[in-house]
């Protein structure tokens, strides 16, 4: 343990046996009122980040706070320097999008060592209070149940992946299981993108040079999947080839309901509603009710073509 987690740790709770005991949110010395919130984002190029901040913004207005929305542009680095300018502002309370959910603990163990709430949305984060995210491997299992069935129960499939994080990763299992289940369906192909549309064009080509017989793709997020929509397109393959994505973003909405496009499906998440849960989880903690299951899951639905025109949408 490095002598900055090891000062974190201190403060945040009790070192006994060289194993940390983080202190819970009811032995700290919480907010009496959340009048400052601040949001670090991943990516704001990214539509679901753009989402996540306007829901913020909601939560803020409806109970009275100020919120200072800060984007990583994907460096855990810099993460860590949001967090120290955060504590030096004394908000109340941090929602996160971690870049690296293991990575970043120690700057959440000092962020609650000077009596902030931390809440973690999309994705996992050690030392965070409370986690607000999209049943992952669920949403894997959705789009790619999909996928199979649309490409008949056979053929090759590529897997465009992304930065290892565990809502990727269980992104990709939850498809990965589904595929157990078709046995005549293969996984030939599986390159990781930087979560947008160029690297998953740019991963796409690259596996389609290698697997010109592929009829199916998943795309662990819509960025990519619409990337390597593209990367088909360009091939000459839209007839041949069938891909699905996760998220419901406006971008795929917009994909699905384009005539001739060989993108199907996308598995949703609701990424301002993450925001606006993980405030309330804050609200109740510092009104003394910290949640039973720190673990909070929001179901993912697929949209298709067939059922868009009723999907809501961010």
């Amino acid at each position: 343990m490095n002598t900055f987690k090891l000062a974190a740790s201190v403060a945040a709770g009790v070192l006994v046996s060289g194993v940390m005991f983080a202190a819970p949110a009811s032995a700290r010395d919480l907010p009496k009122k959340i009048e400052k919130i601040g949001l670090m984002v991943q990516d704001m190029s990214n539509p679901f980040f753009s989402a996540m901040d306007k829901g913020a913004q909601d939560a803020a207005k409806k109970i009275g706070a100020t919120l200072n929305t800060q984007d990583a542009q994907l460096d855990l680095s810099t993460q860590y320097n949001q967090i120290d300018a955060f504590i030096q502002q004394g908000v109340n309370v941090i929602v996160v999008s971690a870049v690296d959910g293991d990575g970043i603990e120690p700057a959440l163990e000092k962020a609650k060592a000077a009596g902030i709430i931390v809440i973690a949305v999309d994705t996992p984060a050690k030392g965070a209070d409370a986690v607000v995210m999209t049943d992952a491997v669920q949403a894997g299992e959705k789009s790619c149940t999909y996928l199979f069935k649309e490409m008949g129960g056979k053929g090759e499939v590529l897997l465009v992946d992304g930065t290892p994080i565990q809502t990727i990763i269980d992104r990709i299992d939850g498809c990965k299981t589904v595929a157990k289940d078709f046995p005549d369906i293969k996984i030939v192909g599986q390159q990781a993108s930087k979560n947008d549309r160029a690297s998953g064009l740019a991963v796409t080509t690259d596996m389609l040079t290698a697997h010109p017989d592929v009829t199916g793709i998943f795309g662990m997020n819509d960025p990519s999947a619409l990337g390597a929509t593209l990367a088909v397109e360009q091939a000459g393959k839209s007839s041949q080839i069938k891909v699905t994505g996760v998220d419901g973003s406006p971008e795929a909405v917009a994909e699905l309901k384009r005539d001739g496009s060989p993108f199907i499906g996308t598995a949703t998440q609701n990424p301002a509603e993450m925001v606006r849960k993980g405030i309330e989880i804050a609200q109740e903690i510092v009104a003394g009710n910290p949640p039973k299951e720190t673990t909070i899951k929001i179901p993912s639905e697929l949209v298709t073509r067939d059922n868009v025109t009723d999907y809501k949408g961010w």
